[in-house]
């Protein structure tokens, strides 16, 4: 299995336009970070987790050929608003791109991406087959998905496991029984928006609590805010089974 961090950064995430501070103004790439999202390769399968605003440009630059599922955490814009991207997949592959979400962030998507849908369909808009997820584990052509529920402030979030992987992102509570779906992971990554307290996500010491608790062989953090600091300043202080994600970074297990 085979994991690329396409973006690890928020809307508040780095660079900012026209934001003077250090570290939009850094001259490190792992200080620039697009909107948070990932690819997963499984058994010749591929996956991506979330379809934010930056994601044309993130297919290129990892040089994505295929898409085989898409999976939504939730309705927010910075991971959603890029699913029109797919369109050209869609047609590469000739075929509908299933897309899994839960009940509310699929009728978000049918709401606003209307037109691909329905019997009147404009040739050339994307391909999709919308796949409502409850908390039940579900297969993607042969692969075991998680769905895990976690909370955003009020709002419901989707986390994912897969095998010995689980995503969370923009989560601020995990239930106990959420927590047991995750318990015995390897592989962790977990927001954490910045040092200070924020009402809808991790600090850096909540998420470095949740990885205590899991304890996975190693943790990375990610949707991370530009305050966060430099990255190699904040990667010195990790502990030793944690990194900080960068947008690129790939891993493999």
């Amino acid at each position: 299995m085979k994991v690329t961090f396409l973006g690890t950064g928020t809307s508040l995430g780095v660079p900012i336009i026209g934001c003077k501070c250090k570290v939009c103004q850094s001259k490190d790439n792992k200080d620039k970070r697009l909107r948070s999202s990932v690819f997963i390769e499984i058994q010749d399968k591929k996956f991506i987790i979330d379809t934010g605003p930056d994601f044309r440009i993130q297919c290129l630059n990892n040089n994505i050929d295929r898409i085989d599922a898409v999976f939504i955490t939730h309705i927010h814009r910075d991971h959603l608003s890029g699913l029109d991207d797919i369109r050209p997949f869609c047609y590469q592959q000739k075929a509908f791109i299933p897309v899994y979400g839960s009940k509310i962030t699929c009728e978000r998507i049918l709401k606003d991406f209307a037109y691909c849908f329905g019997e009147n369909r404009y040739p050339g808009v994307p391909d999709i087959t919308l796949n409502e997820i409850s908390t039940q584990d579900f297969f993607v052509q042969g692969i075991k998905v998680t769905p895990i529920l976690v909370k955003h402030a009020k709002m419901d979030v989707t986390a994912f496991r897969i095998n010995n992987f689980t995503y969370i992102t923009d989560a601020s509570f995990i239930s106990e029984e959420s927590l047991q779906k995750i318990i015995g992971t390897e592989y962790l990554v977990v927001n954490a928006l910045r040092l200070e307290p924020h009402p809808s996500h991790f600090t850096l010491s909540q998420a470095l609590d949740l990885i205590k608790k899991i304890s996975p062989k190693h943790a990375y953090i990610t949707h991370v805010g530009h305050g966060f600091g430099f990255y190699d300043e904040m990667q010195k202080n990790l502990p030793e089974n944690v990194t900080l994600s960068y947008d690129g970074l790939k891993i493999e297990f």
